[in-house]
């Protein structure tokens, strides 16, 4: 499959999932009942992300101009080992686009927590293009690959830094995304931002677990606009987290704010259990910004200084996880050119 061949294929897989066909809809459904963190609005809001700032044939044009070697045709496929994460619905789909894109053949070990709807999604492309079977195949087991692309926690990185160590690999570790806030924000520029932290429970590496606020904030408009997710609250698994957390500021008697379905509390990590925001006060925010640019942990910044609010969920095809660009990665291979230290320090 040439480039460009590549690139119809992907506008048609877009225009499926933007479409109605009743195997599409009831495998979101089947998505629904095997994970129920994967409410159907948040599968159809990652759904409507993917196919509108992925899979649309002047973007996916602009992104892979970007890259001119991918053009070439005498590209000899690598087998690429894709350890997804399960976290939100289709979070592996971007790695999964990337390999392809790039021309090489992936082996893909899908999240238990998220395997219906991207099997469900390759095994259509495989329908319309069978030459996709070769280039895309699944597994428990990743053996034999010639590098390797990992999501997991802290904990797991390690593991995967081990087992992989002797090829050519990228490894997603823990981050999360904060918003800076000064005090000026519109009602709908915190309702968007009330989308940042709660769309998907707030489970993703792009949703805001941190906000920055100045002395003497006003916490009202904030919460006010954080009630349009009320409606988390009668869902059982995020419930108990709530009920959790909640129990413990009382035994503590710590102070909190909370709406039905969130709680506010002061807390300096970046990083903030299910059903909880934390908040800290600033008085230097560029100071604050240099710290945060800094850090490894952060994915991104919303707010004046950051990407609008409302866009954390939202990324451009050439907004990589990590920061590291995953398809110079891919193309590195290809030439022969891969050095783990220096592609680490340039991403």
């Amino acid at each position: 499959m040439t480039l460009s061949q590549r690139i119809r294929l992907l506008v048609k897989l877009g225009a499926y999932m933007q479409g109605n066909s009743e195997a599409w809809q009831d495998t979101k459904e089947r998505a629904f009942r095997s994970n129920g963190w994967f409410l159907p609005d948040f599968i159809n809001r990652s759904v409507q992300n993917i196919a509108a700032a992925f899979l649309q044939e002047p973007l996916l044009k602009s992104w892979t101009e970007a890259y001119p070697r991918l053009a070439a045709a005498d590209q000899e496929p690598r087998l690429v080992g894709l350890v997804m994460a399960g976290n939100i619905p289709l979070v592996g789909f971007h790695d999964l686009l990337c390999v392809f894109i790039s021309g090489h053949h992936c082996l893909v070990k899908a999240s238990s927590k998220d395997e219906t709807l991207i099997h469900h999604l390759v095994a259509q492309m495989i329908s319309w293009e069978p030459e996709v079977a070769e280039r895309i195949r699944f597994s428990t087991l990743l053996k034999g690959c010639d590098a390797y692309i990992a999501t997991g926690s802290d904990n797991t990185a390690g593991y995967f830094d081990y087992y992989f160590a002797k090829y050519p690999h990228l490894i997603r570790r823990n981050r999360t995304s904060v918003a800076i806030l000064t005090g000026n924000e519109t009602q709908a520029g915190l309702g968007a931002l009330a989308d940042d932290i709660c769309l998907y429970f707030g489970r993703g590496c792009r949703n805001v677990t941190q906000v920055y606020v100045p002395e003497q904030y006003d916490f009202e408009p904030l919460l006010e606009a954080l009630k349009k997710y009320d409606y988390l609250a009668d869902v059982h698994k995020y419930k108990n987290n709530y009920d959790y957390n909640l129990a413990l500021y009382l035994l503590n008697n710590r102070f909190y704010m909370s709406t039905p379905a969130l709680l506010l509390v002061e807390d300096a990590g970046l990083f903030s259990p299910v059903s909880q925001l934390n908040y800290s006060f600033y008085n230097n925010r560029s100071a604050l910004m240099n710290e945060l640019a800094a850090n490894p942990s952060v994915q991104c910044m919303t707010g004046d200084d950051g990407i609008p609010f409302g866009s954390a969920q939202s990324p451009a095809l050439n907004q990589y996880a990590d920061g590291e660009d995953t398809l110079a990665f891919l193309i590195s291979l290809n030439e022969g050119t891969f050095n783990k230290t220096a592609f680490h320090n340039e991403g």
